[in-house]
């Protein structure tokens, strides 16, 4: 019987990591209230990240930017009141357990082992300077990232070319050098469009998405991440 063989690994300078999705669980907010929400708590977790992807396309499509915290609370208003969850409190609660999104349970042993092998690492994310330093620090990362780069930086959300441009301008690097990962299929083609190699992180088993680009290679957890990039 024939073994197709494994794929070779992707040779980099760089892993650019994406956030929100890939080194954060972004169902985590909701999750820590799950005996108060009930039921609610796991459409709750979905619809917010829905309307807040939604929302940032939509105002990049518009060209009326406001920054991902914004966002993400005008997303979660609109949830709120779609479930039927407007409660006194709920809402800052919520809010205040977004900017301390638990990590995935590997999260952090994976950035040290790419680290120890010579890959320099950032951060490439919609999140505000603010939102993405209190994850970090929160997730005790602060010491991993030769960067964190906010698309605050450009005025403009993911996947506009200007944000892979802003991770290129920053590392100093050129796009074909930079591993991209991303838990987001979207974001992995966008990146792949603009030349940067990608790895996506589909933990659901999801099917790809139909758009330019594609994934160089495709992950069910960042477990698998260090066998797939090495450093040149």
């Amino acid at each position: 019987m024939r073994m197709d063989a494994a794929p070779s690994p992707i040779p980099a300078r760089a892993v650019v990591f994406d956030a929100y999705g890939t080194l954060f669980d972004v169902a985590a907010a909701a999750a820590r209230l799950r005996g108060e929400l009930g039921e609610a708590c796991d459409p709750l977790a979905a619809l917010w990240r829905d309307k807040q992807l939604q929302y940032t396309w939509l105002r990049a499509a518009q060209g009326r930017h406001a920054d991902f915290r914004t966002v993400t609370g005008e997303a979660l208003d609109f949830c709120l009141a779609a479930l039927d969850l407007e409660r006194p409190g709920l809402r800052d609660r919520l809010m205040a357990l977004y900017d301390a999104l638990a990590p995935y349970p590997e999260t952090a042993e994976i950035l040290d082992r790419l680290a120890a092998s010579g890959l320099r690492l950032a951060i490439l994310s919609n999140g505000t300077p603010a939102m993405l330093a209190a994850a970090v620090e929160a997730a005790g990362l602060g010491e991993m990232f030769e960067a964190v780069i906010s698309v605050e930086e450009v005025g403009v959300y993911k996947p506009a070319p200007a944000v892979y441009r802003r991770a290129v301008d920053r590392l100093g690097i050129a796009p074909g050098e930079i591993a991209f990962v991303s838990g987001n299929a979207w974001d992995i083609h966008a990146a792949s469009a603009f030349g940067f190699r990608t790895l996506w992180c589909n933990r659901g088993g999801g099917p790809d998405d139909r758009l330019p680009g594609a994934p160089d290679r495709t992950m069910r957890s960042l477990r698998e991440l260090p066998d797939l990039v090495v450093p040149t």
